[in-house]
């Protein structure tokens, strides 16, 4: 597994316990020593929500595998503003669950898709990956247009949330 995905304006590096759970405690420490600097919005409060689940996905594993979070950075100015990833490994059926989140103040600038991109090109690169779900609220109509552009499909409605697939072309 590559450490790193590059796309035009980003990489996207696997979260570790450390980073997580210094992030977690208001330390950037680790962040700082690998050169990256956090907006000042991040962790914004769904982060902040999200990296206890990211730190339970890493406990199952010996070491990232890219099954689960990955940090979203600016090339440039090695600026992270944002996670993506998946849930874990591919499920029986070879589906693997997407997620992301970008800070607010780097919304609507196309990043969750760039990375959205890049993560889906590597998911389909690994064996057993079939399939990429997500799903969204009703009321999240930036997820919503996110997922139109990378040609997800919806499966179903149900209880104020939209449920999206992605199959593999391979």
């Amino acid at each position: 597994m590559p450490l790193e995905i590059q796309t035009d304006r980003l990489k996207l590096l696997p979260f570790t316990i450390q980073i997580c759970e210094e992030a977690l405690s208001s330390s950037t420490s680790r962040l700082t020593d690998l050169g990256i600097m956090p907006t000042r919005d991040w962790p914004d409060l769904e982060t902040l929500d999200t990296l206890p689940r990211i730190i339970n996905n890493l406990n199952k594993v010996q070491s990232p595998t890219g099954f689960e979070s990955w940090m979203v950075i600016h090339k440039n100015t090695n600026i992270l503003m944002g996670d993506i990833g998946f849930k874990g490994a591919p499920n029986e059926y070879g589906e693997v669950d997407l997620g992301y989140g970008i800070v607010q103040t780097e919304t609507k600038k196309g990043y969750a898709k760039e990375a959205a991109l890049g993560l889906i090109e590597w998911a389909f690169k690994q064996v057993g990956v079939k399939a990429i779900t997500a799903n969204c609220s009703e009321e999240n109509f930036a997820s919503q247009k996110v997922l139109t552009f990378l040609n997800f499909n919806v499966v179903k409605e149900y209880q104020g949330m939209i449920y999206w697939k992605l199959l593999s072309t391979n």
